[in-house]
């Protein structure tokens, strides 16, 4: 009897095993806990906040299962300032592990300032990139609002306080401050293209002024390394 009792003891505890080895390896599938991975950070649409895009960034530079990561980008671009700081973010990600960019239909302006801090980037021979330029629109109300009896009054306590003002038109010396942000934006844009792409500045600014180009166009120009699609990336 002591034998046998022994013998069902053994069998209920392998089982036991057995049925947490199966739950836990269940559960590691599901969440891809096993073996190394790739990680996928997705940008789209028009760049207004850094956030999101960050905390992946960060998730998987300290994720030490996670031995590469892929920047998706299908975006038009946007603010400047969200678009530097994922630029850096990726930077640091690069300095650790490999991080390719994969571009959609469009990957221009702040998606391209962005994708320059990849170690290698992937276009469709149709999308839209480029844009290296920075812009800055004003809708003006000022004659509207005379034909329709209004007006506005302003209190300022600055000369340039009210500059951009949508009640008013520009006076020369606003447009030349404006002018002045707007070149030293551009200027910190093109000398990060030129770092990442290893160009001279002043090849750079031979097509920084605006324009978008095909991927196709933009291989030929050094401004991606690949044609290929995400899963090639």
């Amino acid at each position: 009897m002591p034998g046998r009792k022994l013998k069902i003891f053994s069998l209920i505890f392998i089982i036991i095993i057995a049925v947490v080895f199966c739950v836990y390896f269940t559960i590691g599938l599901l969440s891809g806990s096993f073996g190394d991975k790739i990680g996928v950070v997705e940008i789209s649409g028009v760049i207004t906040e850094s956030k999101d895009p960050m905390e992946d960034i960060i998730r998987f530079k300290e994720d030490d299962s996670v031995k590469g990561v892929i920047i998706r980008i299908n975006s038009p671009g946007g603010s400047v300032a969200p678009s530097q700081e994922i630029y850096k973010e990726v930077k640091k990600l690069r300095a650790k592990k490999r991080v390719y960019v994969s571009m959609g239909s469009v990957c221009a302006s702040g998606g391209y300032y962005i994708a320059t801090a990849g170690e290698k980037l992937y276009a469709m021979p149709s999308t839209i990139t480029g844009s290296i330029g920075v812009i800055m629109e004003q809708v003006v109300v000022e004659d509207l609002l005379k034909k329709i009896g209004m007006q506005s009054n302003t209190i300022k306590s600055g000369t340039f306080k009210d500059a951009g003002s949508p009640f008013r038109k520009m006076k020369d010396e606003e447009k030349a401050y404006f002018q002045s942000i707007l070149d030293n934006i551009h200027q910190q844009f093109i000398k990060d293209v030129a770092l990442e792409r290893k160009m001279t500045i002043e090849k750079v600014r031979t097509f920084a002024d605006g324009k978008i180009f095909t991927g196709i166009d933009a291989k030929s120009m050094g401004l991606i390394d690949n044609i290929g699609t995400f899963y090639d990336t």
